[in-house]
């Protein structure tokens, strides 16, 4: 009588199988997670509650601001994520005759508003920037022609990543002739530059709310920070 010889056979089991493919890949990711380098931060905006260690983004007040001189005079814009903007006013205008440059909240209904609440995008307010500057070393001209080189208005309701109304295009006037001279500095880089693309909206100035005291020049205290991508000066020739 011969002996039959029986194989056994053993069943991978399902979750074994799953978790010896994906592993590689996750071991990839995390060591990308602590090598990336630090720039890759910039393209990556934080909705964490707060942006340093101790402070939380629903503190309220801005920070002491500036001290203006009388004849300074106003400007108030909103070209998507405020940090941005900001930090390249000061760069380029600081010792030119920029007084302060705050930024915040205005253009919507609530009161008092939170970085968080505007963040949902349900108060109708922009994150906006208000420039203090003196009239005879920088003209409202120039705010402006720099306004429309440093970020795409031709998207409403968002800059590169960042979507919603309150990362709207926007120039809030404080007088008759800062209208005069929105409109036609909007007009002339609407037909040289962006080809009949600018949906910036114009209108009256309304109640400002400074932001969160550490939203204030945030990328001079977080140099790595993020920065929308849409936010570089572009080479136009000067606006005729």
């Amino acid at each position: 009588m011969t002996a039959s010889s029986t194989t056994e056979t053993t069943t991978p089991n399902i979750a074994t199988i799953i978790l010896q493919s994906i592993a590689p890949a996750a071991i990839a990711i995390a060591i990308m997670a602590f090598t990336m380098p630090a720039f890759a931060s910039r393209l990556f905006r934080p909705f964490t509650s707060g942006a340093r260690l101790g402070i939380t983004a629903d503190n309220s007040g801005g920070g002491a601001a500036a001290s203006i001189p009388e004849g300074a005079e106003k400007a108030t814009l909103a070209a998507g994520c405020f940090w941005g903007v900001e930090h390249m006013y000061r760069k380029h205008f600081g010792n030119k005759g920029l007084y302060d440059a705050r930024v915040g909240y205005t253009g919507g209904d609530l009161s008092n508003p939170s970085y968080r609440a505007v963040c949902g995008g349900q108060t109708g307010h922009a994150e906006g920037l208000q420039l203090h500057y003196d009239p005879s070393q920088i003209t409202y001209s120039q705010i402006l022609e720099f306004f429309y080189r440093l970020h795409d208005p031709t998207t409403a309701n968002r800059q590169g990543p960042d979507t919603g109304s309150q990362y709207r295009s926007a120039i809030y006037y404080h007088s008759e002739e800062q209208e005069r001279v929105a409109r036609e500095v909007t007009q002339k880089a609407n037909e040289q530059w962006y080809k009949g693309g600018i949906v910036t909206e114009i209108a009256p100035a309304g109640r400002w709310w400074d932001a969160e005291d550490y939203h204030q020049q945030y990328l001079h205290h977080n140099p790595t920070g993020y920065e929308c991508p849409t936010h570089f000066l572009r080479t136009f020739p000067s606006l005729q």
